[in-house]
């Protein structure tokens, strides 16, 4: 079986192999045909140890494809179901759970330290627990979720990971009023989806901020009002808010500096929504005076903020509708061979989403 390997935390190309297996299978799992997977930023950021992930491994978790064998005990599924990849499924029992907060159920990352495969060298883990770049992958069940068959496989991909963060970010966890005035910094895939959300809303103002020329572009044509490099962001705050900051800003890069740039854009008694997965070692410095007396709420939000099982739902509903566009944010395709390109294509901007398809 191909799959694309990680050898060691740091490199930065990966290598695509055809010595790989599945390890894993039996009771409660499935083995999955992957068809389509996106490539997102937290991949690149699990390779350069940004994010914890033990190596070596198989990037890869947004992705869709069919079920080739399920498990003992397993009941939902059967040999043919077309299923996205959820990496973070809810156990349903533990005290997150319970409450209603399945976003932050700690199952689906006990999955991370299990290898999902081996080679003839040793084992490899699949990242978060998945490992999409890859024919096949065997996960949990519940990691597997049946989808429509009018679902495309790439669209049904973008659902699994970047669409459901993004869009959540919006409609989930910030709520965000109608008539507001929004920033978001940080218009890749999940930048792009939280824009819709913002626009779903009802937003007024939706301020684009990216260094990238060509997601700017993007960001407007995907609902923002404005798009603006970094450096002109105090101009627009300015324009649009009269210099006393945005109600809603949204942090999708995952650094503690756009985070603080973030933080200061918010207006007085606004949100701030820190979407980006970052470094364990980069803090974000906030004075107990400015805490209290600028009364902004921070609000992380994990997947979306939100029951995943019905974020995916809701994401193929407003699809269908057209109220959402998820095609166009596929700006580029290659075959896994040529998977090292769409790397490339992530760290320049170039690319929204690539889809490899497999």
């Amino acid at each position: 079986m191909r799959a694309a390997v990680l050898h060691e935390i740091g490199q930065d190309k990966l290598e695509v192999l055809d010595d790989v297996e599945t390890v894993g299978f039996g009771p409660g799992r499935v083995r999955i045909r992957v068809r389509a997977t996106g490539l997102c930023h937290s991949d690149l950021s699990a390779m350069a140890g940004v994010l914890p992930q033990p190596g070596p491994f198989v990037p890869g978790h947004e992705g869709a494809g069919e079920i080739l064998e399920v498990g003992e005990g397993v009941r939902h599924l059967k040999p043919g179901d077309r299923v996205v990849v959820c990496w973070l499924p809810a156990c349903g029992a533990c005290p997150a759970c319970k409450r209603g907060q399945t976003e932050l159920c700690l199952a689906g990352f006990m999955n991370a330290g299990t290898p999902n495969f081996k080679r003839p060298a040793g084992d490899v883990f699949g990242f978060a627990g998945t490992g999409t770049f890859a024919e096949e992958v065997v996960v949990d069940a519940g990691c597997a979720v049946p989808i429509p068959d009018d679902v495309p496989f790439d669209i049904a991909a973008l659902i699994g990971c970047g669409v459901t963060t993004g869009l959540g970010a919006a409609l989930n966890t910030a709520d965000l009023e109608a008539g507001s005035s929004v920033a978001v910094i940080g218009c890749g895939g999940v930048g792009i989806s939280a824009i819709q959300g913002a626009r779903l809303k009802g937003a007024a103002e939706i301020v684009a901020v990216d260094p990238v020329a060509a997601r700017r572009e993007a960001a407007l044509r995907f609902g923002a009002t404005r798009a603006v490099t970094p450096d002109e962001l105090p101009d627009a705050r300015q324009q649009v808010t009269a210099g006393e900051g945005f109600d809603y800003v949204f942090e999708v890069v995952g650094k503690s500096a756009t985070a603080r740039t973030a933080y200061e854009n918010t207006r007085r008694g606004g949100t701030l929504v820190v979407v980006g997965a970052g470094a364990m070692d980069d803090f974000l410095q906030l004075s107990m005076f400015e805490l209290f007396f600028d009364e902004k709420r921070i609000l992380p939000s994990m997947y979306g903020g939100g029951d995943v099982l019905r974020s995916y739902e809701r994401t193929i509903a407003l699809w269908r509708a057209g109220r959402i566009d998820l095609a166009g944010l596929i700006t580029h395709r290659v075959p896994l061979t040529e998977i090292n390109e769409a790397l490339d294509q992530m760290r320049t901007g170039t690319a929204l989403r690539t889809c490899i398809e497999i």
